[in-house]
């Protein structure tokens, strides 16, 4: 498939999808994506199943060029209906009275998710395993919406494995990568200020993209 040939495809693509919206006041989250904005993401759930768990806290950091624009960062904590399970606390360390107590818990997962489609408006969007947290993100608005994101993704897992690959010596039997977030972290010596927190993961997510851009 040719170039034009590609980009009208992926055009009408686009095209059908934003008739799928249920809400015309959403129409925003269609509009084109501007160059070197971006947006970090990650959520702490009640577990790994998008089909059935919920998001509990979701946080996202803007990147303009190579500058964290952590004061704008965006924190979000939603009201679970049901308990969050031991395996799950295990994991983040948030139980449901911590939800509770926070004044800034939103009641309604749809008013949170509205914060999180404006904040990511016209963004890329960056993340570790970035899939799972689109799909937790696509199971509360697809239903609503009747479509799912539409931003442009990067997988900073991805592009450290290129980036490892292309190290590597043409015709030289390939080795493993490890890309394990730690040990991502490791190689490129970036500091580790602690997993399974939305925020932090965010942060380290952001660096992480931010040093792969400069290597590049």
């Amino acid at each position: 498939m040719g170039w034009g040939l590609k980009h009208w495809f992926v055009d009408k693509l686009h095209q059908w999808r934003k008739r799928q919206l249920k809400d015309s006041q959403y129409g925003f989250i269609f509009d084109q994506a501007i160059s070197g904005k971006y947006v970090c993401f990650d959520c702490e759930t009640t577990g790994l199943n998008p089909k059935k768990d919920k998001i509990i806290t979701l946080s996202a950091i803007k990147v303009e060029g190579n500058q964290l624009l952590t004061s704008q960062s965006l924190n979000l904590t939603i009201k679970q209906d049901q308990s969050i399970s031991a395996a799950s606390i295990q994991v983040h360390q948030i139980r449901n009275m911590d939800v509770e107590q926070n004044v800034h818990t939103y009641e309604d997962e749809r008013e949170a998710i509205t914060q999180f489609l404006q904040f990511i408006h016209q963004a890329t969007l960056v993340g570790y395993y970035l899939e799972f947290d689109i799909e937790m993100v696509n199971q509360v608005i697809k239903p609503w919406l009747g479509v799912k994101l539409p931003n442009p993704r990067i997988e900073v897992s991805e592009l450290f494995y290129q980036r490892e690959l292309a190290k590597q010596n043409y015709g030289v039997k390939q080795v493993d990568i490890d890309l394990r977030f730690e040990r991502i972290l490791n190689k490129l010596d970036l500091p580790n200020i602690g997993q399974h927190d939305a925020f932090s993961d965010a942060l380290m997510t952001a660096l992480i993209f931010v040093k792969l851009q400069q290597d590049r």
